[in-house]
């Protein structure tokens, strides 16, 4: 589970909350079925009509990414290819076929699988750079979905406001119902804007952040893979991998190597 993630989205919704009830306001006044109806059943509908049934059916897989998603370890990763590198060097490209299925990485298999099978380097770059080409491609169609919801949110909001402002025009008799009834019609904008801000877009921006995680993973792997086939030294193989990661990474990953050196 991404704690930030969870903990974020609950600490904005309390902080609405409660600066809310530090205005004089009750918690109860924020909970109205007919709004909540309006903006998220509106909001999914008219969210739906974009998508397919089998874009409609990863939803579910979406959130599970952005919440419970675990971001890949690129030191690892970059162990692995010098370890697969040594091994080539030492044995040839064939004797990386027993090691295959030691890996999880669907891709970083294929991408072994391909030099052992030898075939051409440009051949390989070529396949492994379309299969990161599509999947770039899926992900933003998923990161899509939740940025069409949080543009349909807010005008689900003031859909819902602008029908209680009619409910509440309409019986201008009891003037001392009126102020309550306003504030009740603007509580659908408020789960509008609120949603938006604080669910919707968030997860988009959680998922890109996924993507672009996945996407250097998959970039470093080609680079790795292709410098195994050519037979680079080992060495120079994971200096190079490195220039992958950000430098506070390095710096933690250079940390982390003087430490089991010295143990």
């Amino acid at each position: 589970m991404d704690l930030a993630s969870v903990l974020g989205m609950i600490f904005g919704i309390g902080a609405l909350v409660v600066a809310f009830v530090l205005e004089g306001g009750e918690v109860h006044a924020l909970l109205q079925g007919t709004a909540a109806l309006i903006v998220f059943g509106g909001t999914f509908a008219a969210t739906a009509v974009g998508l397919s049934k089998e874009q409609i059916r990863s939803i579910p897989v979406l959130l599970k990414i952005a919440f419970a998603g675990k971001s890949p370890d690129p030191h690892k990763l970059i162990r692995d290819m010098v370890e697969l590198a040594a091994t080539a060097r030492k044995e040839g490209l064939l004797a990386l076929e027993d090691r295959i299925e030691q890996y999880d990485d669907a891709f970083l298999k294929q991408g072994i699988q391909l030099i052992v099978d030898g075939v051409d380097p440009e051949l390989v770059r070529t396949m492994l750079e379309t299969d990161v080409h599509f999947q770039e491609q899926r992900h933003r169609q998923g990161i899509a979905i939740f940025e069409a919801a949080g543009g349909y949110a807010p005008t689900m909001g003031i859909l819902g406001t602008v029908m209680g402002l009619v409910h509440v025009l309409g019986n201008l008799t009891n003037v001392e119902t009126l102020g309550p009834l306003i504030a009740t019609a603007f509580i659908a904008t408020l789960y509008g804007v609120a949603t938006a801000n604080l669910i919707y877009f968030p997860i988009a921006t959680k998922l890109k952040l996924r993507s672009r995680e996945e996407i250097m993973i998959r970039e470093l792997i080609i680079e790795g893979v292709l410098s195994i086939q050519a037979g680079e030294n080992p060495n120079l193989l994971g200096q190079k991998l490195k220039a992958f990661l950000p430098p506070k990474w390095r710096e933690a990953d250079a940390g982390k190597e003087e430490a089991r050196e010295a143990a």
